[in-house]
């Protein structure tokens, strides 16, 4: 019996024990279930409320206005922005007929193919309720259509998005350049810049240089969706309104840009007006040019590829993009370089019989006959070739050559605030044997001394060239931009200041002598019968760029004036026409027409009237 009584007494031990452990279990895993819950409402209950509030809420961008750009005037803009409109579609809210009808009807007033419009919304975007872009760039008259007959239009919406307008569309269009929609590449490198995949950016000119301080900030407009991204409720949508972008000034002159760009007229080249003792850029003119307005229309893709296949690169800025052979106005440099080393005397004259020989190689003259015996003044005057021949070749030697382009800032960027700049290049026997493999001759070092052979430089490296001379060994890095503005109160946020770009230990009597032997090049050498204005003193140096084909050189002048003024009062003036024209030594005569235009305030037509020079009336290149 007792072994009965302790086997049923085991027994009861045994359950009660699995019914505690069981309770037990259910206690702990309710508490563990409570702490769960706590944490999840309480600890974690803020940022799980938030991410609930992202996931139901949709925005909606509200482009900022870029900003405007003003010339140094501050008068009327260059460039402005265009009321326009997006056409949107929200694809969830159509059925598969109902889109190919919207389609259908929105591609008569939209001006594009049906099948354009449906490829902006693919089959992974049909069961979406947001919103996506068919076309931006839409008139107002158009937008008004959709509304006026809206029921015809189920799933189609708008909203405001400003394009750019270009007022000066000519040759200011190096400058300021133009916009566009972001690619995948770009987005790639500037995400992290606060861009996003319907950014609108520069691609070139100020527009890209700047665009940070162009775009602004889009704004946002919120409202709640459901899982499907419906719209639901009825309360007031949540807007985060846009900061519109800084306004800009240049150092531009309208009125100079429109006389250099009439001067140069439509001449393969450049035209270049700078203040020397600043830096700043007065006019910058490269033709052929582009029309910025032509990427907002309706054929945008076909002007931009017409643009792009042009054999004349109209996209190239060719004051900063493109060097050339600086032929004789690297003769400036080398009389720098010989007045300072004491290499020669100036008054030694050497005698020019119209050629040279250099081993078994022939070297011309321009001047055929010769120029007889000159020293280096008259030899810069007359461009003698055979004298900077001599001169490099046995009293120089390239070493000093190269060293002395150098500190004229040859072969290195200035640093301008224009995007895609070269800087060209200044040949030494090491780059030749490292560039062709080969040695360098005596040859190479006569054509050096007269800015041909590899020696190459930009028009705006040729403008710090001048600036150099006429400071007396102060270069200032040439800019475009003058001050930032508030868009809103206009108020100045920033200025810029002028900034030394290079100085020289050349000495000041060494630059003087430059200065006066650059004045003869007007008084009594090849520029004497051309720049003809009595409005100012010039000083300057012509160059004949010898391009390999017969008849045709590029022609160069890069002068400054008043020759007796100081730099504050001076503006340096670069012409460069390139060989593709016909043969008239324009160069000079364009930078006679801007000399005359802007010492006495004339616009062209006046200045050529003054110049006597009526004829050009008539000249179809104007």
């Amino acid at each position: 019996m007792n072994e009965h009584y302790y086997s049923a007494n085991t027994v009861k031990n045994r359950y009660s024990l699995r019914v505690y452990s069981l309770l037990l279990f259910i206690v702990v895993a309710m508490l563990v279930y409570l702490g769960y819950i706590f944490h999840l409402q309480i600890t974690k209950g803020g940022e799980y409320k938030n991410r609930a509030r992202q996931v139901s809420s949709r925005s909606i961008p509200i482009p900022a206005q870029r900003g405007e750009i003003f010339d140094r005037n501050h008068d009327t803009p260059m460039v402005i922005n265009v009321d326009s409109f997006a056409v949107n579609m929200i694809p969830g809210e159509l059925t598969n007929e109902q889109m190919d009808s919207v389609a259908q009807r929105l591609s008569t007033l939209l001006g594009m193919g049906k099948d354009d419009i449906l490829a902006k919304v693919p089959a992974q975007y049909r069961n979406l309720y947001q919103p996506v872009e068919i076309k931006s760039g839409v008139d107002f008259d158009i937008i008004t259509r959709i509304a006026e007959h809206i029921e015809d239009y189920p799933g189609v919406s708008w909203q405001g998005k400003p394009i750019r307008s270009y007022q000066d569309s000519n040759s200011s269009a190096h400058i300021l350049g133009h916009v566009g929609g972001i690619t995948t590449e770009e987005l790639q490198v500037m995400y992290n810049q606060g861009y996003a995949i319907n950014s609108v950016i520069g691609k070139s000119g100020i527009e890209k240089q700047y665009d940070q301080l162009l775009r602004g900030k889009d704004g946002r407009r919120y409202n709640v969706v459901d899982v499907y991204g419906r719209q639901v409720g009825s309360g007031k949508m949540r807007e985060v309104p846009p900061e519109n972008g800084k306004n800009l000034v240049l150092t531009i002159d309208r009125r100079i840009q429109k006389l250099a760009e009439q001067a140069l007229g439509q001449r393969t080249g450049t035209a270049l007006v700078m203040k020397p003792a600043s830096g700043e850029i007065l006019a910058m003119v490269s033709y052929p040019w582009y029309n910025p307005n032509d990427f907002y229309t309706d054929k945008a893709f076909q002007a931009y590829r017409g643009y792009a296949l042009d054999e004349q690169h109209p996209f190239l800025n060719r004051t900063i993009q493109s060097s050339y052979a600086p032929a004789s106005t690297f003769k400036v440099i080398m009389s720098t370089a010989a007045l300072e080393e004491e290499a020669i005397d100036p008054q030694k004259e050497i005698v020019c019989r119209g050629y040279i020989w250099v081993g078994n190689r022939k070297f011309n003259c321009h001047e055929p006959k010769g120029h007889g015996p000159v020293n280096l003044s008259e030899a810069l005057a007359e461009s003698c070739n055979v004298y900077f021949y001599t001169l490099g070749l046995n009293y120089l030697g390239i070493d000093f050559i190269a060293n002395y382009a150098k500190r004229f800032g040859y072969g290195e960027y200035t640093g301008i605030d224009l995007p895609g700049e070269v800087k060209g290049t200044v040949p030494t026997p090491i780059w030749k044997e490292q560039t062709y493999g080969s040695a360098w001759v005596g040859g190479d070092t006569v054509n050096t001394s007269i800015g041909q052979g590899y020696l190459s430089v930009t028009p705006v490296q040729m403008a710090n060239m001048a600036a150099m001379v006429t400071n007396e060994g102060t270069v200032y890095k040439p800019h475009l931009l003058k001050k930032v503005e508030d868009p809103v109160s206009g108020q100045t946020i920033k200025t810029i200041e002028p900034e030394i770009l290079r100085t020289s230990s050349i000495r000041k009597e060494t630059f003087k002598t430059v200065q006066q032997n650059m004045r003869g090049v007007i008084t009594d050498g090849t520029a004497e019968v051309v720049i003809t204005t009595e409005a100012v003193k010039v000083a300057g140096k012509t160059g004949t760029g010898d391009v390999g084909l017969e008849e045709s050189w590029d022609a160069w002048f890069v002068a400054y004036g008043p020759y007796d003024a100081p730099p504050e009062e001076q503006v340096v003036v670069v012409t460069m026409v390139e060989a593709a024209n016909d043969w008239e030594w324009w160069a000079v005569r364009a930078a006679n027409i801007i000399f005359q235009g802007i010492f006495a305030d004339q616009n062209y037509d006046e200045a050529i009237e003054s110049l006597n020079w009526g004829w050009l009336h008539n000249d179809r290149r104007e």
